[in-house]
């Protein structure tokens, strides 16, 4: 439309805050301990929730009885989630729950409560398809060309297996909230990805009017995908609230439950087969997949990754059904699963080939959405991998400590949320700017205010910002990489048209047009004259009676207007020594090399990759749930036998965040996902170049080190 203001972002060259490493504005008061966590929470007569848990992997509730627990002193509510009759999928399952004035007197009460089960048959382990039976659904073939011709034709021909295993989230602060049911109205402080909608998911199980919920969150300790939704937990806390006479809640999942029942990333297995020419050249691709996250199954992983234009495929998956606590979203779903696959086999086929495997991912770029994008990235990598220099076929490793160098891509959309700002400029020259959002500690606030700032033409101390409350203009939920470019766009649509307001109440005083102006340095000035200005502070005193502006800025996915767009690219490289005499895996060193559009902040941004490399880096040599199959159960549901990584355990981690032009012009591109694809992809790479031979399952455990160096399956 004519009328439109122009929300451009400034050109490069021009702006003052976006693109300058500021430091997290809460990094002081999450350093210190200031930072209040819901899980911090301590309320006046507020009451603590256990829960009974199903003791086993699938079972009938004949009965249950919960008179001795009601009968302990200081319990205030008691209430049964799976009464008699109701059948349980998985070990874990919530069956009842208890809310007593300690958590002690809440855990002693649970133990009293009488649940017997009439148990049922379980299957736990995926692993081998085989043994899947019923449990298995198979979704069907899907071709693409020729592949039975291409594989005829083929010069090299390369044959895997490949299995990562299901992880689990661990978060720090567990899943849950702290709840309050007071006559028609519900109160929350939850641990969520969405303080907007989370009310709206919640209000039609309590049913109240979702306007009567109010929800509050200043911190969240971990999400990365699992906190989206209320959970059950939010409801059984605000059921035991109104029992108790609206006291108010506390309900967090321990952490057994939390390892068992609070969210998984699935697994994905694959035999895999690629065709193609002695060159590198890939001409075909054959994969048959399986994967499970619990008892709904699990998808097909988007085969082949990145790569996804080879002209002769042929795909096949079967899902399978296990008797456990279910999936949630982690970190770019089904993405790091499918790039471990793909690039694992075309690492194996480089070899097979007799090519170096940066020739050969360099080679088919053009099978990928952006195969300039990724050459560069590829040629960056290289570089500051030291490829040439440290990189050497499978068969010239020799001594006892083996060092080898492998290749992971990734590739995520990242567009904008839909979300609404809103920004107030007062007469004294004072600046709010609001939105129902959260920040998940990827530095939401403080981009947030270095748009605004920059919009403005302030400095990052001059604008107050509020954020984490569901009364304030709805913000998007933090999920898909999509909170930065959803929260800049809304607020640099809000600033610009709080400007143009205060343009309009400062022009008669400088004698201009509204749109002679500008806003610089704290003044607002015509454009073609610098000297004719005035302070920000005597612009601000110029507006009328109101004695504020107040303007909301809305961010459309399908309208971006040049603010943001989608597709981030990103090439890593692992460099990992191997003692293959106890099979123990050293991170050397671990490159990665990013895209993500134009970047509002590069250290925040780095911090990301970082942050994403760090998690990989644990999944790729210790995470994996492991299932009992005599019992059901998850054999280690907590974090000592549950293992992550330390800080010796990382190795140096190299960022390039890739900011040229031509990547800032497409807009802001969400940057929380990709990075944390390729890891378990490039660490895998690097072991098998390493020891010579392919160590067929994640993680990268001795165990698993020593099976494939001695030829063993198991």
């Amino acid at each position: 439309m004519a009328n439109t203001p122009d929300y451009s972002w400034p050109p490069m060259a021009d702006r003052k805050i976006i693109g300058k490493s500021f430091k997290r504005l809460d990094g002081q008061a999450k350093a210190s301990g200031r930072a209040k966590y819901t899980s911090d929470l301590k309320m006046k007569d507020m009451l603590y929730a256990a829960y009974v848990l199903c003791p086993h992997g699938h079972a009938r509730v004949t009965s249950i009885d919960t008179s001795a627990a009601e009968k302990v002193k200081g319990v205030q509510a008691v209430h049964v989630i799976a009464p008699a009759g109701t059948e349980v999928q998985w070990h874990g399952k919530e069956i009842a729950a208890v809310a007593a004035t300690t958590e002690e007197i809440a855990r002693e009460a649970i133990r009293m409560v009488k649940v017997d089960y009439e148990v049922m048959p379980h299957f736990v382990n995926e692993q081998d398809l085989g043994k899947a039976g019923s449990r298995g659904k198979a979704a069907g073939e899907k071709v693409t060309g020729d592949p039975e011709k291409a594989f005829q034709e083929a010069e090299a021909v390369s044959d895997g297996v490949y299995g990562i295993p299901v992880i689990t989230h661990s978060c720090l602060e567990p899943h849950g909230c702290v709840i309050q049911w007071q006559g028609d109205q519900v109160m929350a402080w939850p641990s969520t990805q969405f303080v907007t909608g989370w009310a709206n998911t919640l209000a039609p199980n309590l049913k109240v009017p979702a306007a009567n919920i109010k929800v509050k969150m200043d911190y969240i300790g971990g999400g990365f995908g699992s906190k989206f939704s209320p959970g059950a937990w939010a409801e059984v806390g605000a059921i035991l609230s109104q029992k108790a006479g609206g006291r108010p809640v506390k309900i967090y999942l321990d952490r057994v439950a939390e390892q068992t029942i609070a969210g998984n990333r699935p697994s994905a297995f694959g035999k895999i087969k690629i065709a193609g020419k002695k060159d590198g050249t890939i001409t075909a691709w054959q994969s048959d997949t399986w994967a499970s996250g619990g008892f709904a199954g699990g998808g097909q992983p988007p085969l082949p990754y990145v790569y996804n234009n080879i002209p002769n495929t042929r795909l096949n998956h079967t899902s399978i059904s296990v008797n456990a606590g279910p999936s949630q979203a982690w970190r770019a779903p089904n993405n790091q699963q499918a790039s471990f696959l793909t690039c694992s086999a075309i690492e194996d086929f480089a070899a097979k080939a007799g090519c170096d495997p940066m020739d050969v991912f360099n080679k088919n770029a053009g099978y990928t959405p952006r195969a300039e994008q990724y050459q560069y990235q590829l040629a960056k990598a290289a570089e500051l991998s030291e490829w040439k220099k440290l990189w050497k076929p499978r068969d010239q490793r020799t001594g006892t400590m083996r060092r080898g160098l492998g290749i992971g891509v990734n590739a995520w959309a990242g567009n904008g949320h839909g979300c609404t700002a809103r920004l107030t400029i007062n007469s004294d020259g004072s600046v709010v700017l609001e939105m129902g959002t959260q920040d998940l500690g990827t530095g939401t606030r403080t981009i947030m205010t270095q748009v605004a700032a920059e919009t403005l033409g302030l400095q990052m101390g001059q604008v107050k910002l509020v954020i984490g409350d569901n009364s304030l203009p709805p913000g998007g939920s933090s999920g898909g990489s999509t909170t930065v470019g959803g929260v800049s766009a809304a607020t640099r649509k809000a600033g610009v048209n709080a400007l143009g307001k205060l343009y309009e109440a400062a022009a008669p005083a400088l004698g201009v047009q509204p749109e002679e102006l500008e806003a610089v340095d704290g003044q607002i000035r015509v454009k073609s004259n610098h000297a004719k200005n005035m302070t920000w502070v005597a612009a601000c005193k110029k507006i009328g009676p109101a004695g504020k502006i107040s303007e909301t800025g809305v961010n459309e996915t399908r309208n971006p207007m040049g603010l943001f767009s989608g597709g981030a690219a990103g090439v890593q490289v692992a460099d990992v020594s191997v003692d293959i005499e106890t099979g123990l895996v050293k991170i050397n060193r671990f490159v990665a090399v990013q895209d993500c559009g134009l970047v509002i902040n590069p250290k925040l941004a780095e911090s990301q990759v970082i942050g994403a490399i760090i998690m990989g880096i644990s999944t790729a040599l210790y995470e994996e749930r492991i299932m009992d199959n005599a019992t059901g159960r998850m054999m280690n549901p907590d974090l000592e036998f549950y293992k992550l990584a330390g800080i010796k355990d990382i190795g140096d981690i190299v960022v390039h965040m890739d900011i040229r032009e031509v990547n800032d012009k497409r807009g802001v591109i969400g940057l929380g996902e990709p990075p944390a694809i390729g890891i378990c992809a490039a660490v895998g790479n690097a072991v098998a170049n390493a020891i010579g031979k392919r160590v067929p399952y994640m993680p990268m455990t001795p165990m698993h080190v020593l099976n494939a160096l001695e030829g063993r399956n198991a």
